[in-house]
């Protein structure tokens, strides 16, 4: 059937037939219910394929505008954020773009600078060492991604008191053991606990991010893979929700460039969450016991204080060390090595 045919079967321009037939018209569910008249095919196969062209249309030109971003993903760590399994790997770099833009939730480049995380968190980082801001971005996006699935109960600051009390005989467990507990008791209090390990360009233990008015996150990563490191980290973030404003961050030892605006009053914060977290792990009123054995700590007797708070003995250790009561060469066997993994958590 010949173009002219077909416009006059139809009642159509013989024009709006050949810029339907080049591409340059769409087919519109009028011109669609015409075909099916005179064709004898559905209208809905012609809606479809006008559908599919138009989709096709639009993701070459969307690959041809991305083709002058590729760069960009060279500020990314994008084999470590594979290796982890945060992106598909792909061969073809324009794809693994795509791939990361679809990681990102944004529809470029572009949308990716004004949707950065960094400024509205509160992020416990190590200042010996220099860290990517785009990989601490992806870290805390996967984080992100892992607590906007979790269904929890709105926040509340005396029910978050009463579960960090509870939270502490957890301590004594293996992650396998821990970790399902943790995120199911943290949710009822309106805390999604996102445990996301870090790749290595991030040297991050803990973030806290507020997701909405009733729901907070904190993010851990397992850095340094002990118990009272992991502990501590934990109820650090929890100091923070507990202790400072849903609106205000700090960003520890991070370059201006990378945490923005660095406030005065951060390292303050930073210092109450400290006290939090000690104070809650190991109450004073032991440390002062300690302190008064002038050095001479025995393995018994933080296994036997340890008991008696309901904690992990390694966790004791670590306070005791970082109060020098207690050399940091000295009872690191009671500190359990623990690490994320996907069967345990």
């Amino acid at each position: 059937m010949s173009q002219a045919e077909l416009a006059d079967r139809c009642g159509r321009p013989k024009k709006l037939v050949n810029e339907i037939v080049r591409g340059k018209a769409s087919i519109t569910p009028e011109t669609a219910l015409q075909l099916e008249n005179v064709l004898g095919t559905p209208a809905a196969f012609w809606i479809q394929r006008e559908r599919s062209f138009r989709e096709a249309l639009a993701r070459r030109k969307e690959r041809e505008e991305f083709s002058r971003h590729v760069g960009w993903l060279s500020g990314f760590p994008v084999r470590s954020m594979t290796n982890a399994g945060w992106l598909a790997r792909r061969d073809d770099r324009l794809d693994q773009l795509l791939e990361l833009l679809r990681f990102f939730g944004v529809a470029s480049p572009d949308r990716w600078e004004s949707q950065t995380l960094l400024s509205a968190s509160l992020l416990r980082a190590s200042p010996a060492v220099e860290m990517s801001a785009a990989a601490l971005e992806a870290w805390l996006r996967m984080g992100m991604i892992q607590a906007q699935k979790m269904d929890c109960a709105p926040f509340g600051a005396k029910a978050l008191r009463q579960a960090l009390t509870e939270i502490r005989l957890l301590t004594v467990r293996p992650p396998e053991a821990f970790c399902e507990p943790l995120k199911q008791r943290c949710a009822e209090c309106g805390v999604a606990v996102a445990l996301v390990a870090g790749i290595p360009e991030t040297h991050v233990s803990g973030a806290t991010r507020w997701l909405g008015p009733g729901k907070a996150m904190i993010q851990l990563s397992f850095r340094h893979g002990t118990d009272d490191h992991f502990w501590f980290a934990f109820y650090h973030e929890a100091g923070h929700l507990l202790l400072h404003g849903k609106r205000d961050f700090f960003v520890e030892g991070l370059d201006a460039s990378l945490a923005g605006a660095v406030r005065p009053g951060d390292s303050r914060r930073e210092d109450e969450a400290d006290d939090f977290a000690a104070d809650l792990l190991a109450p004073r009123s032991v440390v002062r016991r300690f302190r008064q054995l002038k050095g001479h700590v025995s393995r018994e007797q933080v296994i036997e204080a340890a008991a008696e708070l309901g904690i992990a003995p390694g966790i004791l250790v670590g306070r005791l060390q970082h109060d020098g009561l207690v050399p940091h060469s000295r009872l690191n066997g009671l500190k359990r090595r623990i690490a994320l993994s996907r069967q345990a958590c």
